[in-house]
């Protein structure tokens, strides 16, 4: 493939700022964006490390994105990316906001970047929370390191440069994301100057999105695929969905040329997409890994795990509210994309932050089949599954908690089940049946 270039033209003006500098925003975000037309530049801003904004900046700005296909490559030169910053530059992060054809901010920091406690507010308590509250209370314009704390700073530093109204658009899997992100920031609001949180909730219009594309980590041989014109490509599935409902008060990309949908009711996507997506993909990533398997296209290609997962995913579906056709047209197409071969997802990523993901992914259709007095073998078997994980069955451990997990999940597995699933939610491990029922299958190798 050719070279990576402008043919000759400027980078797109920065009118959007981004938050998380990773391949899913890469894959998704920027790819609308740059589908959509016009000069609609991003400025993006890694979470901590400097070394994919610098590589980045080498190119211009310019990266590959590959579309993995199982019959083949497709190779796109993405020119939306205008500027890569490292954490670092706090200055340069402060006055993207401080500029009025800024008009939106998209955050893709995953679901434990948020900070929340367990009533879905901001966790007063952490201690990047705390330092944080301390810097910006002493120096507005200091640099801090948590996700809540650099948006209350640019949000502080637009409203002190009178640079006018924008939109907060987080592309995280979580439902109501825009809630959870706009909570957060209005409680570190809150520690820092209550005054300003009245000036957002008057000026921050607030969005809402469901986001899916299967997006991988670059892999050496991705890399080389490309040529050596290219240190930074992503890699990504032919498949993409963008939903959004909201406000964005400055106006915003035609993301629907692209083929973004935007709806005034946006749960009933979400909740399609966290429970069969991304909780079968959480189902394969203990299971599956358990079983041996490194990928869900081998997982899948597992008979028991495919059982595993069309099971879960009968229970999950008895509570969405599409149509059965569509939702089996939904779900054979997730059977098509888990299986795609060349798409080397690898289940010890999907694994990571299970403490954040499972209360959202499996604990719903747990709760909602208990009601209906019947015990669900599939959310069952993902909580098993994540409990022997957890006791080092499968895929390394990678969450927020890990320490504490561990420690619940050590000594006799019954008790182990027991304390974990307090730990999730006491009314779980006050469900006798259901105890007896998840340590039955972690008791199973």
């Amino acid at each position: 493939m050719s070279g990576l270039t402008r043919g000759g033209r400027p980078a797109p003006p920065v009118r959007l700022v981004h938050l998380g500098l990773g391949n899913f925003f890469r894959a998704h975000q920027a790819w609308y964006t740059d589908r959509a037309g016009g000069d609609w530049g991003i400025a993006a801003f890694s979470g901590r490390r400097a070394e994919l904004a610098e590589a980045l900046n080498a190119q211009d700005g310019l990266y590959t994105l590959v579309t993995r296909a199982g019959d083949g490559d497709r190779f796109d030169v993405i020119g939306s990316l205008a500027r890569a910053h490292p954490a670092a530059q706090h200055d340069a992060w402060l006055g993207c906001f401080r500029r009025p054809e800024v008009c939106g901010v998209t955050i893709t920091v995953t679901e434990a970047g948020y900070l929340r406690c367990p009533d879905g507010g901001l966790d007063r308590d952490d201690d990047g929370v705390r330092a944080d509250a301390e810097t910006l209370r002493g120096d507005p314009g200091a640099p801090v390191h948590t996700a809540p704390g650099r948006l209350l700073a640019g949000l502080a530093a637009r409203r002190g440069a009178d640079a006018g109204p924008l939109a907060l658009i987080p592309c995280d899997n979580l439902p109501e994301n825009g809630a959870v992100a706009a909570r957060v920031v209005s409680d570190m609001a809150e520690l820092v100057e209550p005054g300003l949180r009245a000036w957002i909730e008057e000026s921050v219009g607030v969005v809402t999105t469901m986001v899916d594309r299967i997006t991988p980590r670059t892999t050496p041989e991705d890399i080389a695929t490309v040529g050596g014109a290219d240190r930074c490509p992503v890699v990504t599935e032919p498949f993409t969905e963008w939903v959004l409902t909201g406000a964005f008060p400055s106006g915003r990309p035609r993301w629907e040329e692209a083929g973004a949908t935007f709806t005034d009711d946006i749960a009933p996507f979400e909740a399609r997409k966290l429970w069969l997506l991304n909780g079968g993909h959480s189902l394969l990533a203990y299971a599956g890994s358990a079983r041996g398997h490194a990928t869900v296209a081998e997982a899948v290609a597992d008979d028991t795990c495919r059982a595993w997962l069309e099971a879960w995913w009968a229970e999950a579906s008895a509570h969405l509210s599409q149509p059965e056709a569509e939702l089996a047209a939904y779900r054979a197409a997730l059977l098509e994309r888990f299986a795609n071969p060349r798409m080397r997802h690898l289940l010890a990523q999907i694994a990571a932050d299970g403490s954040q993901k499972l209360p959202i992914r499996i604990l719903p259709v747990l709760r909602a089949e208990r009601s209906a007095g019947r015990m669900p073998g599939g959310a069952v078997r993902v909580l098993a599954a994540w409990i022997r994980h957890l006791r080092d069955a499968g895929a390394p451990v990678a969450d927020p908690r890990a320490d504490a997990l561990a420690a619940l999940a050590a000594g006799p597995l019954a008790e182990a089940v027991r304390r974990i699933l307090e730990d999730l939610d006491p009314a779980l491990a006050a469900d006798d049946e259901l105890v007896a029922a998840v340590l039955e299958i972690a008791r199973t190798r």
